[in-house]
């Protein structure tokens, strides 16, 4: 078996931007904008990073639900984007996603037994000839599976909690007997509690179907308890990858670190201990304009005030200017550490040095 699932090379997506009585593009958001990297079977690779950064659009892009603008995904050694309409819906049965919101995801005019049948319907994996008696069956057992009632097939989208729907909207992923699963922040919009049971849910199916995982999540901590390997994407590209073990115990890029350290704590006096590290500057736009050079990597002077500014106030507290981090080279390996990659930045250049030769 192979050792690779899933490869994703210099995945671009980028969407124009149009403008006046013509709709002449202006400009472009580049909502992706070079990410590699690559899920083995069984495992689940997080994406984290703040809203608006790409992730969501990565997923989709993965999946073909949004056009791409440049790179290769390749799916079991199969080209998916180079994939004619007819190889894609095959395709599409080895690989789903889970969305987002539980309540917009579900159509609220079919029932539940309905919106988890029509896949198995529109691939014709059960039989018409028998009264629907193998398509109530199927759904029965894939409703079970996520720990519902058979008898919810009967019932709308209206009549279930936000946790229950978005187990119905894993029953419909499942139900094609996918290999590859998308998580686009399958547990934000539920309790607590509720992400647990949920959590859960996904951690069984996978030990017991063999499910690859790419899990889009903003909560560090159920990345960290959920995810084999982390990727940590910053306006639209890829800064940091590395297993669980290592980013939480040795993150390089600053805007890792960053990250990690905004993160809430259960112990509040291991927390008084942490160095907090807050971003200076607003948050840049993925837009840019084909009549303007890129933003420049230098700090303002307004910026750099502001930091000396707080820093004078703050023991504590370490700032980062986030013009700094707009320079994203390509990554590179972390000396002795494999499997760590991470993007070259001026604060961690040191830790990047290769070692002198004996």
């Amino acid at each position: 078996m192979s050792d690779v699932l899933l490869s994703v090379r210099n995945l671009t997506t980028h969407f124009p931007v149009k403008r006046g009585l013509l709709k002449k593009t202006v400009g472009l958001v580049k909502a992706v904008d070079g990410v590699d990297f690559d899920i083995g079977p069984g495992e689940t690779l997080g994406l984290v990073g703040e809203s608006g950064c790409g992730k969501s659009t990565v997923g989709r892009s993965i999946l073909r639900l949004v056009p791409t603008t440049d790179g290769s995904v390749y799916f079991d050694s199969e080209d998916v984007l180079a994939a004619s309409a007819s190889r894609m819906r095959a395709l599409r049965r080895e690989m789903q996603i889970i969305f987002q919101d539980p309540v917009g995801s579900l159509n609220p005019r079919m029932t539940v037994g309905a919106i988890i049948g029509e896949p198995l319907q529109v691939h014709g994996l059960v039989a018409r000839r028998d009264g629907g008696a193998e398509l109530r069956d199927r759904v029965a057992s894939l409703l079970t599976k996520v720990g519902l009632l058979p008898e919810h097939a009967r019932r709308y989208p209206h009549e279930f909690s936000g946790g229950q729907r978005q187990r119905i909207g894993i029953a419909r992923a499942l139900a094609l007997n996918p290999k590859f699963l998308v998580c686009d922040e399958p547990v934000s919009a539920l309790d607590v509690s509720i992400q647990g049971q949920v959590l859960n849910l996904l951690n069984d199916l996978q030990d017991e179907l063999g499910l690859s995982y790419l899990f889009i999540a903003h909560n560090l901590a159920v990345v960290e308890h959920f995810c084999d390997r982390i990727a940590v994407m910053y306006l639209g590209r890829i800064v940091e990858l590395a297993d669980r073990e290592t980013l939480y115990a040795n993150p390089l890029h600053p805007y890792t670190r960053a990250l990690l350290s905004a993160a809430p704590m259960p112990d509040p006096s291991a927390a008084a201990e942490r160095r907090r590290i807050m971003l200076l500057g607003d948050v840049p736009s993925p837009i840019h304009y084909f009549d303007q050079a890129d933003a420049s990597t230098e700090m303002s002077a307004d910026e750099r005030a502001e930091l000396e500014a707080e820093a004078d106030d703050a023991e504590d507290v370490s700032f980062v200017s986030r013009a700094s981090l707009l320079d994203r080279p390509a990554m590179v390996a972390v000396p002795g550490e494999p499997g760590h990659w991470v993007s070259p930045h001026p604060q961690i250049a040191a830790s990047l040095a290769q070692p002198a030769a004996v």
